[in-house]
């Protein structure tokens, strides 16, 4: 089951000829993933003050498919693509209404910022039946 991040392209996130600067969809990948997290119960904001835990970034990629333009609505559908046990894959598709625009995926840890040195740790329990009810292909009962 996905969860929905929608937003509007703003002239800054443009080209002079008014297309996405390719870049403007790794800043909304990575922004996605936090409106997912803040959608499951866990702002990343509490997160890192509470439990001291983030989710840095490991590896990302994102393929074009046809460009979005100034002023184009946009929603990212983010789902869990996969989920080990320190690790795991978010993937995201961009659509401007019906249209398929662009997927990617953001590959990050789990990661305890308890120490002097940031360590990946083991995702709780708890948090993993969050984003297991969000992987790819799983319906909603």
């Amino acid at each position: 089951m996905a969860i929905d991040y929608r937003f509007k392209v703003r002239w800054g996130d443009t080209d002079p000829a008014m297309i996405v600067f390719f870049p403007n969809f790794y800043r909304w990948m990575d922004e996605a993933t936090h409106e997912f997290f803040e959608a499951i119960g866990y702002p990343t904001l509490e997160l890192m003050e509470t439990e001291q835990v983030g989710v840095p970034l490991l590896e990302s990629k994102c393929q074009f498919r046809t460009p979005l333009r100034f002023d184009d609505e946009v929603v990212v559908k983010t789902e869990v693509a996969d989920l080990q046990n320190r690790i795991f894959k978010l993937s995201h598709r961009f659509y401007r209404g019906e249209t398929f625009i662009a997927e990617g995926y953001t590959l990050r840890a789990w990661t305890s910022f308890a120490g002097e040195t940031p360590k990946a740790v083991p995702i709780p329990d708890s948090i993993r039946e969050k984003l297991a009810a969000h992987l790819e292909g799983v319906e909603s009962i």
